[in-house]
């Protein structure tokens, strides 16, 4: 294996392989997580010329009531699987072309037979792309493969991967045939963090202010594939361009990332579109309302397969007849794409830092980038031990109706903490208005069911550089700036 320092981040899923691939045991890693996410490179990377054999799923879309269009993608699957087996070793004569996945991983067991190394290791990456429109049959050969034969040799290493990932949840590591129970370890690869993005970027050679890093992080997310594509002797600017604003290529980037997560991928573009014009979410009815669906198990695991992927998430909100459960969407790179790309008349990203618009989307994402990094800002709020966060709205007893968009109950400290984000370029100015808000939330906060009386309430400020001094100061019991996020 590569040495881990020679790959940015990614130290816990680092040592997880290196575990895998030092055990005196066959070792099944199952990898899913949000297309682009890195998830091959990983792989790629760590073992660079170590691998026994490697195949790669190839998508096609094809209807699944369609017999003949099924079979025809079945067979081309299988034709690439043989092409990778004859690539890694495999001699052509006495091993005709496969016509089942049985027969494909009969050769496979032959060609790692032949193999002399101490670890043989065996990628499969788009598994379900590989498996297709009717997986079964992989997938109980797959399980036939490392029940009979890979887990009982003790030098296998079988990893499969997989961007869709309800359907790696469903089909491997939750599957009761095969593969039941017997995947050995699993990795959700998530985007990179503020702190890794930041040491990318230095080892790529950019010199970026840490609110360059995070304004960054807002437009693309921490996903390392579009992150490799900038170019250290251009602007961040000329590169936020070359993703974004050739238009039509960015219109293609957004419907690669959800072609081939789904077997009906029209619907889930089509809720992620609702999503993406209301910033705080929508209910599972009011979504229902919004893309003319009616309510059931396909529109639940519409939902579930979105959230499992990254690219929305759930949370609850309180303050009226009973808790609501929210679906927000997250995924920055759609966030920005349908906010400032597709149907608009923005060019470049400095006419988009020239608008009006620009400040509303960066002081909404600026929240997600704080939600996204919640770990960090517990710790800097030296929160020891807390419950779920989540939205609140109320009323103070003068009918002043308010809302927290998010608040931290700090079981610990007996305290409900709520947090305030404010994007700035400069030390965040408290106005007038401001004060009025925190009077009023804490008013409408400590008279609401979800606040006990034992309980105390603290006021904390989430800020680019910090907020400056004002005789409104004394309204705020604690700061957190970007630096904090990045530790």
């Amino acid at each position: 294996m590569k040495h881990p320092s020679t790959i940015i981040g990614r130290e816990e899923e680092l040592a997880t392989i290196k575990r895998l691939y030092d055990s005196e045991r066959s070792e099944f890693l199952a990898i899913y997580g949000r297309r682009r996410v890195g998830k091959s490179f990983l792989i790629e990377e760590a073992f660079e010329n170590k691998l026994s054999f490697m195949a790669v799923g190839l998508y096609q879309r094809v209807d699944d009531n369609n017999e003949d269009k099924i079979e025809s993608y079945r067979q081309k699957q299988l034709a690439h699987f043989y092409e990778s087996l004859r690539e890694y070793g495999l001699p052509a004569e006495g091993n005709p072309s496969p016509t089942s996945w049985m027969e494909a991983l009969r050769l496979l067991k032959k060609l790692l037979s032949s193999k002399r190394t101490r670890r043989k290791v065996v990628f499969i990456d788009e598994l379900p792309w590989l498996a297709g429109p009717q997986s079964s049959e992989l997938i109980e050969e797959l399980g036939h493969f490392w029940n009979s034969w890979a887990r009982k040799r003790k030098d296998i290493l079988l990893i499969v991967c997989g961007s869709a990932t309800s359907w790696m949840i469903d089909n491997v590591l939750r599957d009761y045939g095969g593969l039941y129970g017997r995947v050995t370890e699993t990795i959700g690869l998530k985007p990179f963090t503020l702190a890794e993005s930041e040491r990318y970027w230095e080892k790529r050679g950019f010199h970026l202010s840490r609110y360059e890093v995070a304004l960054t992080y807002m437009v693309i997310g921490g996903i390392p594939f579009y992150m490799d594509s900038f170019r250290p002797d251009r602007t961040m600017a000329d590169n936020i361009n070359a993703i974004y604003f050739d238009k039509d290529k960015a219109r293609q980037e957004f419907k690669d990332v959800y072609t081939g997560l789904y077997s009906a991928s029209d619907l889930y573009i089509k809720v992620v579109r609702k999503l993406g014009t209301m910033f705080y979410g929508m209910t599972r009815s009011e979504l229902l309302a919004a893309v003319d669906k009616k309510g059931g198990g396909t529109f639940s695991d519409v939902l579930e397969n979105l959230m499992d992927s990254g690219v929305i998430r759930s949370y609850s909100r309180y303050g009226g007849p009973r808790k609501e459960t929210v679906y927000q969407l997250t995924d920055f790179f759609t966030l920005f794409y349908l906010r400032f790309v597709e149907d608009t008349n923005f060019t470049s990203w400095r006419t988009v830092q020239r608008s009006k618009p620009f400040y509303t989307w960066a002081g909404n994402t600026f929240e997600l980038l704080v939600i996204e990094h919640m770990p960090r800002l517990v710790d800097a709020l030296r929160i020891k031990e807390y419950a779920t966060p989540y939205c609140w709205y109320g009323e103070t007893p003068e009918n002043e109706g308010v809302q927290v968009d998010l608040l931290i109950p700090a079981t610990a400290e007996r305290a409900d903490y709520i947090c305030e984000m404010k994007f700035s370029e400069g030390k965040y100015i408290l106005k007038d208005s401001d004060a009025e808000d925190i009077t009023n939330r804490i008013s409408a906060l400590r008279n609401s069911k979800v606040h006990k009386p034992a309980h105390s309430i603290y006021v904390a400020y989430v800020t680019t550089f910090g907020v400056s001094e004002s005789k409104h100061r004394s309204h705020i019991n604690d700061i957190v700036t970007l630096d904090e996020l990045f530790h």
